[in-house]
């Protein structure tokens, strides 16, 4: 006899402390999520090193109040979504898990777009299976794939929102440009851009997003690190605080835009920890504006 899923209340856990959000506005995620690219092994292919530890951070996670996942079919592939369903299935009423499609892995470190209808289909088919969903409540674009008309990638992702298969569609690396096109053809609920306090290369389209109340998802929001060992104004600040680079960085995310969904991704609970507990850091406005001035390499 299969387990009942659990009953949590998300906005009673340290997660909510990063405040709400509602994507598509249906689903209701606390903001602070979790990337799952690197519970994968070297070059985002094949198993974790450690396994156990990877279903460990995937429940502790949902422990800690995250109800927002982010995975993709080319995780591994295929590792990060059959982990989810793992360490997670029967899932929690109110667990949202986001995946994607696009991109075919012919080795470790290596991504080739691909966004024909027939690849998206059968990518969305396939995840189902893996995360044992009867529909994928966000699906993204992994990229749009310039070989193939955006119209034929984007009209592929409606027949599938049209057959129930997925609820909210959303896009990744695009520009402003692109997502106003896309709009014009299928509502578009998140976009996932790669963003962080050290890199600001989508600002317009995080402004953007702000302005039409579409969930910014930002990807490499901790830039690998790069906070950590960053030597300029963020560590200063971090240090008077008494809390990390990483997790300035993280609240700094929190503060630029209500729409703004961070998902730091890691393969350690010690990590996950410490990435959750930046939702509850104190952190006064002058210190956040002094870092809106921050630039890469600062």
């Amino acid at each position: 006899m299969a387990t009942a899923p659990a009953k949590i209340d998300w906005q009673s856990l340290p997660a909510a402390k990063s405040g709400q959000f509602r994507i598509g506005g249906d689903l209701i995620v606390n903001r602070l999520g979790f990337g799952t690219m690197r519970l994968t092994g070297k070059g985002i292919w094949g198993p974790p090193k450690d396994h156990n530890e990877s279903i460990r951070v995937l429940r502790r996670a949902v422990e800690l109040g995250i109800n927002f996942i982010d995975t993709a079919d080319s995780y591994g592939p295929h590792v990060a979504e059959e982990l989810i369903a793992e360490a997670l299935y029967p899932y929690p009423a109110g667990l949202v898990i986001a995946t994607k499609a696009g991109f075919e892995r012919p080795g470790p470190d290596k991504w080739v777009t691909n966004g024909k209808p027939e690849h998206l289909r059968a990518a969305c088919e396939g995840s189902l299976k893996r995360l044992r969903l009867d529909r994928i409540e966000l699906f993204q674009l992994h990229r749009i794939d310039s070989k193939v008309p955006a119209d034929d990638q984007l009209g592929a992702l409606q027949l599938l929102q049209s057959e129930g298969k997925i609820n909210h569609i959303g896009l990744s690396e695009v520009s402003v440009k692109e997502i106003e096109h896309a709009r014009s053809i299928v509502p578009i609920v998140s976009v996932q851009n790669r963003y962080s306090v050290v890199d600001r290369a989508a600002e317009d389209v995080v402004d953007y997003c702000d302005r039409t109340q579409i969930g910014f998802i930002p990807w490499f929001p901790l830039a690998s690190g790069d906070v950590s060992k960053s030597r300029s104004s963020l560590e200063q600040a971090a240090a008077k605080l008494k809390i990390t680079p990483s997790q300035l960085a993280l609240a700094w995310l929190l503060h630029r835009s209500p729409v703004m969904l961070p998902i730091p991704g890691t393969s350690r609970v010690e990590h996950l920890e410490e990435n959750v507990a930046a939702a509850s850091a104190k952190v006064g406005d002058a210190t956040l504006k002094g870092l809106a001035k921050l630039a890469r390499g600062a």
